[in-house]
């Protein structure tokens, strides 16, 4: 893969002297820091999947988008596109309580560990998404922002249009969506719904869901704004579960799951108010206030009996803060100051049967969340700017019953970084930032014995990164970063111990990432990826050890080719390389094997109405994107993911 990475450097350097004058990359502004930027003003390694990389992709939900993204693992646990992780720099089986994610500035990363359910939004409503990699969003956002921060953006009102679009595919899926949008005066309107039913790769791995959304936003004058939006999301999934060596060995084929009734049932929506107040130019006071409500039942089962577990997360946010902008010629300051607030509220039903044993248990469990922070971003001169940023976090558990029934942490974070613009758009810039996880709620709260450890501390990381991206033409860039996140009191599961714990060493993970793009012609862009990632294990029971489930080598590429006359064509492919297996703490096992997965696209435009057809592991290729290690006996298990498939549909806009 180091070769790979080489061969395309070389070949976007030497075709540098083949792009057509005029054409040029978009210029873009990122958000995900609660204002607008340009990109050469963030010290961190940021990338934006913008609404045409979307149109472009076979990818049928957002975290297939990611995957081609330099220095991501996504993996597929289920096999069915319904449990999906996403892992910025090489967290492993914990990377969805590193990862924070948003949807146009609200966490929905959940206080258990559920984690954050993709199904929520819908890629047919997604206009881009913006990816903060590294600890910087910790100070700006807070908790669960270690390996970096996904900022999913959804579409907003637009000139009076709609469509609809139509298909199906393999394992008997259908799909459908539609969507209107429009202005009428100050008023601007966006609503989309969707339904999607599938019987999924593997048995039991069947899903339907049905999606609503609306956004908002209304202007009362040319100072203040007023922004609403709402989601609904439901569905019901069937949980294949994992197939041990001793089940191929008796001779179980991929597709077949030895948890046949095993599912996951879901009802998610949310709302989100946001009014905004201008001033003074571009300054401004906004407020982000938010309710989610997520209800949840699920059913597992194995030889030790079977689990029911009834959850309900009610959560309600509030993020007020202010942006001042001042400055005068060359030089200016960008200081914003903020307090977030959230409470959530998660009421619990469990049935279980272990081993003959039945027992029910009902739990009332919360967690308030409350921080203050500033940043400020300094223009020293035209191409230099200095940042930094402090943030204090509290948090407060309660838990009924408990023993204890409240606990309480807080902690620091805080950022500084240097940018400086060298040559036309190219820059480099160094980074620090310390960032931190809290314990989440069953994490440290224990269903059996209603006991909380608390033994289990917040986590902290410090991040280094520096980087550079350089323009070898307005139409063909490279982006290169080295970073280094050294984490102390790690949160782990133990399944030596069956516990949470703060592991007794040290954590380590060193990497580069590397990306690279060009627009060779009107008709041919080109982008690759490669990233390299060592996470280990420094000290305590573990010393030494590769941290499971984090691929060393990890790399991409994409073609998208526009010949004219209303086609596209487009080839990508994933690299992910050995990675240790979930739960093999003491790297016992061999690896995880390493796969290349090829899809394709192919789009045909005629006015309104768009043809497609969807081809996804063109190779058909036998592999998986999951693996880990069962007890009683420890064996290796496996999650397998689909062969070639594919998925064909027409769209028609007005």
């Amino acid at each position: 893969m180091n070769r790979l990475c080489s061969l395309l450097l070389i070949f976007l350097m030497t075709s540098s002297v083949c792009a057509e004058d005029g054409i040029s990359l978009e210029e873009i502004v990122v958000t995900a820091t609660r204002y607008e930027e340009k990109l050469p003003d963030v010290p961190a390694h940021v990338t934006v999947i913008t609404e045409e990389d979307i149109k472009n992709s076979p990818a049928q939900n957002i975290p297939d988008l990611l995957r081609t993204e330099a220095g991501i693992h996504v993996y597929d646990i289920g096999g069915n596109r319904r449990n999906i992780a996403v892992d910025l720099r090489g967290f492993g089986e914990t990377a969805s309580l590193n990862t924070l994610v948003l949807v146009d500035g609200r966490r929905i990363n959940q206080a258990d560990l559920s984690g954050v359910d993709w199904f929520q939004i819908p890629i047919e409503r997604v206009a881009k998404i913006e990816i903060i990699r590294g600890g910087r969003g910790s100070v700006l956002y807070g908790d669960n922002a270690a390996g970096g921060v996904i900022n999913i953006i959804t579409k907003e009102g637009e000139a009076f249009r709609g469509g609809a679009e139509i298909s199906g595919g393999s394992y008997g899926t259908f799909k459908s969506n539609a969507y209107a949008s429009g202005v009428m005066k100050d008023l601007s309107a966006y609503l989309s719904a969707g339904y999607l039913k599938s019987d999924g790769y593997r048995d039991n791995g069947d899903t339907e869901a049905r999606d609503f959304g609306v956004n908002t936003g209304y202007a009362f004058n040319d100072l203040i704004n007023l922004n609403f939006s709402f989601g609904y999301h439901k569905d019901k999934t069937g949980l294949p579960g994992a197939l041990k060596e001793s089940d191929f060995e008796a001779g179980r084929a991929r597709t077949d799951s030895t948890h046949p009734h095993d599912f996951i049932d879901a009802e998610d929506y949310y709302f989100q108010l946001s009014p905004q107040v201008s001033f003074s130019g571009d300054s401004l006071f906004r407020v982000d206030t938010s309710y989610r409500k997520r209800g949840f039942l699920s059913f597992a089962s194995g030889d030790w009996g079977n689990f029911t577990g009834d959850s309900e997360l009610k959560t309600a946010m509030a993020s007020p803060y202010i942006l001042l902008k001042t400055g005068a010629g060359k030089i200016g300051n960008v200081l914003i100051l903020g307090f977030d607030y959230q409470k959530t509220d998660n009421k619990i039903i469990n049935d279980s049967l272990f081993f003959g044993s039945r027992t029910i248990g009902k739990f009332d469990l919360e967690k308030e969340d409350s921080g203050f922070y500033f940043h400020d971003e300094i223009t020293v001169a035209e191409r230099l700017k200095l940042s930094g940023g402090y943030r204090h976090d509290r948090s407060e558990f309660t838990f009924d019953p408990g023993e204890p029934d409240s606990t309480s942490m807080e902690k620091d974070s805080y950022t500084a970084g240097i940018n400086y613009t060298f040559s036309g758009k190219s820059y480099v810039y160094l980074g620090f930032s310390r960032s931190f996880r809290y314990p989440v709620i069953d994490e440290l709260y224990s269903f059996f014995t209603n006991t909380v450890n608390t033994n289990l501390i917040p986590q902290t990381s410090d991040n280094y990164e520096i980087g550079i991206r350089y323009y070898f033409s307005d139409n063909i860039y490279t982006h290169f970063n080295l970073f280094r996140i050294d984490t102390d009191d790690e949160i782990f599961f133990n399944p030596e111990s069956f516990q949470n714990e703060n592991l007794d060493g040290a954590t380590r993970r060193n990497g580069a990432e590397m990306s690279l793009g060009a627009k060779m012609s009107e008709w041919l862009i080109l982008k690759g990826t490669c990233a390299y990632t060592d996470a280990e294990i420094r000290g305590g029971a573990f010393e030494g050890k590769n941290i499971t489930n984090v691929p060393r080598h990890t790399a991409s590429f994409e073609a998208v080719s526009l010949p004219g006359k209303g086609f596209t064509f487009v080839l990508n492919g994933v690299y992910v390389g050995k990675r240790p297996f979930v739960s093999d703490l003491r790297n016992a096992f061999d690896d995880q094997k390493n796969y290349v997965v090829l899809n394709g696209k192919i789009r045909y435009q005629w006015k309104s109405f768009t043809a497609f057809l969807d081809i996804y592991n063109l190779t058909d290729k036998a592999y998986y994107e999951y693996g880990s290690v069962s007890s009683f006996p420890a064996e290796k298990a496996f999650y397998p993911s689909p062969k070639r498939n594919f998925l064909a549909g027409v769209k028609v806009d007005f």
